[in-house]
């Protein structure tokens, strides 16, 4: 656990500050369109989504970080604390897999749709009643966590631990298999077929168009295909070893297993860093507003050290001594 949690660590460094970089440039942004559009008070849904994206990635990987300390020692911070982190990575993890796919439909409709007028009239407010919508959503699909994770100490370790507990009957045991498929299936699968459906009519759409649109093609195939490289191979380990609660498993297998779900674990992990590259750098406005944001702050700066020097020079030439000349013209 050592190596992964120096490799979780990266994961949650470059995460943050990604995510940090994409929500203060689009913060920027709107602030300066909310001064400039006074009547006209009105964003990109877009940008909305990518915004909320990069929320949802900034508090998944400080979640994460919590769940990397209680990997490595006992957990110190009691059973509130407990739920609330393991609860609240839950909802950011359902949340990002949701926007992704709403995002994937908003491209749709804007590319393969007649409606795509409709993206450039809706108002700030509809995009964000349906980002808070889908926060409510994953919210839900959370609550089993919120419910089942407890603080206890394993028989094999003296150490506290905040994992997922069932009271041993039949009953918990079908609780036990029906929430993990229930999750998976709402918060993963149906957001995957979202996302597969859509972009690859997108990708078919622009094949067809007569203009030299490769680039375009590859931005959409490697956005659907990072999706379901990092959390497809996790979401099936976690499938089969859902199937594997009611059989008696051999300790090698078993081994197996746990590090099938570790190495699935940390490709699906990279998600939260990869987002702010695949739904922010890559496209040409959010370049533009992050040199906008980035470099008008250096600018300023550098002017602000020019104002002073030239100033400063000013003051100083104001108190020279006049020239022999003009003091002999005087007399």
């Amino acid at each position: 656990w050592l190596l992964s949690s120096y490799i979780y660590s990266i994961i949650c460094i470059l995460g943050l500050v990604g995510n940090l970089v994409i929500i203060i440039t689009l913060t920027c942004k709107t602030k300066h369109k909310l001064k400039t559009y006074k009547t006209k008070n009105k964003l990109k849904i877009q940008e909305v989504f990518q915004l909320n994206l990069a929320i949802t990635n900034l508090l998944f990987t400080v979640a994460l970080a919590f769940l990397i300390y209680n990997e490595l020692t006992s957990w110190p911070m009691g059973q509130a604390a407990c739920k609330l982190l393991q609860g609240s990575y839950s909802i950011n993890l359902y949340s990002g897999m949701l926007l992704i796919a709403g995002m994937s439909v908003l491209h749709f409709v804007s590319l393969c749709s007649p409606l795509y007028s409709l993206t450039n009239f809706i108002e700030m407010k509809h995009s964000f009643i349906v980002c808070v919508s889908i926060w409510v959503f994953a919210l839900l699909l959370s609550v089993p966590t919120f419910y089942f994770y407890q603080l206890y100490v394993p028989t094999t370790s003296p150490q506290f631990v905040c994992e997922f507990q069932f009271e041993d009957h039949d009953l918990s045991q079908i609780v036990k298999v029906a929430v993990p498929s229930v999750q998976m299936a709402v918060g993963f699968f149906l957001p995957l077929l979202v996302i597969i459906v859509c972009y690859t009519s997108i990708i078919i759409k622009l094949l067809t168009k007569k203009n030299n649109l490769t680039g375009a093609v590859h931005t959409v195939t490697g956005i659907m295909l990072v999706f379901v490289v990092c959390h497809l191979p996790h979401n099936l380990t976690l499938l089969y070893d859902t199937s594997t609660m009611f059989q008696l498993v051999a300790c090698e297998e078993a081994d197996r297993l746990h590090t099938a779900l570790s190495v699935t674990e940390f490709i699906a992990y990279l998600q939260c860093c990869l987002n702010p590259v695949m739904y922010g750098f890559i496209g040409k406005n959010f370049r533009q507003n992050f040199r906008k944001t980035f470099c008008s702050t250096k600018k300023l700066e550098n002017g602000f050290s020019l104002y002073q020097s030239s100033t400063k020079s000013i003051r100083l030439s104001s108190f020279k001594k006049p020239p022999e000349d003009a003091q002999d013209s005087d007399a």
